[in-house]
């Protein structure tokens, strides 16, 4: 269950209680969990908890699905479902494939995300769309001049803006949702140390114990 809590139906603000009733119908999630993708729906019952912050959220997603948008759909959900990928959380990448799949993003092509490197199914366009995604998601801006070059042969630079923002704000997604374990991120962490047998020696007089080389 999520970290913190999560605001009942009845206590919605106003802006929150119209996206309650587009996604749960009459629906309060935090009785009856669920929403037409499948998610529990507690990303929304739990940003709530602050109706500023959920309405700037909000508007974010709306903002970048507006109609009239330089940056095609299918590059902006690749980089959105690479990001959740590399940023570990299950829930952005397991939403994210269904938007690729929504905007035209073929099933090799979302079935290769996590391996992209070594794909043949991408275009030259598609790979460094990807590859800038690593960039932002996983050097933190760190991009070398080649890949912008590449972009801006290939995107406008409202475009390339456009998906410098949209990856950047589903970095911050994906570390709230794995953060406060919402959705499908409301998992244990795996690493974790492994008890040794009982009466095992301890690491380092194993080592000392190894014969000389």
């Amino acid at each position: 269950m999520p970290r913190i809590g999560e605001v009942p139906r009845k206590d919605l603000h106003p802006n929150a209680d119209n996206v309650f009733a587009m996604l749960f119908d009459d629906r309060d999630p935090t009785e009856t969990p669920g929403t037409g993708t499948g998610t529990p729906g507690n990303w929304w019952s739990v940003f709530a908890g602050v109706p500023d912050i959920f309405d700037h959220a909000v508007a974010g997603f709306q903002l970048y699905q507006q109609a009239g948008r330089e940056l095609d759909p299918k590059l902006r959900e690749l980089g959105q479902a690479r990001t959740g990928y590399v940023c570990a959380s299950k829930f952005v990448f397991s939403q994210h494939c269904k938007g690729c799949r929504d905007a035209g993003v073929r099933e090799e092509q979302i079935a290769a995300i996590p391996a992209w490197t070594v794909a043949s199914c991408f275009t030259p366009l598609e790979r460094a769309v990807l590859a800038f995604t690593d960039a932002l998601a996983l050097e933190h801006g760190r991009v070398a001049d080649e890949l912008i070059t590449l972009l801006k042969n290939n995107l406008s630079d409202a475009a390339i803006l456009e998906l410098t923002y949209v990856i950047s704000m589903y970095v911050m997604h994906a570390g709230i949702s794995r953060a406060l374990r919402l959705e499908y991120d409301d998992v244990d962490d795996p690493i974790v140390e492994v008890p040794a047998p009982s009466g095992a020696q301890g690491i380092a007089e194993t080592l000392y114990e190894l014969p000389a080389t």
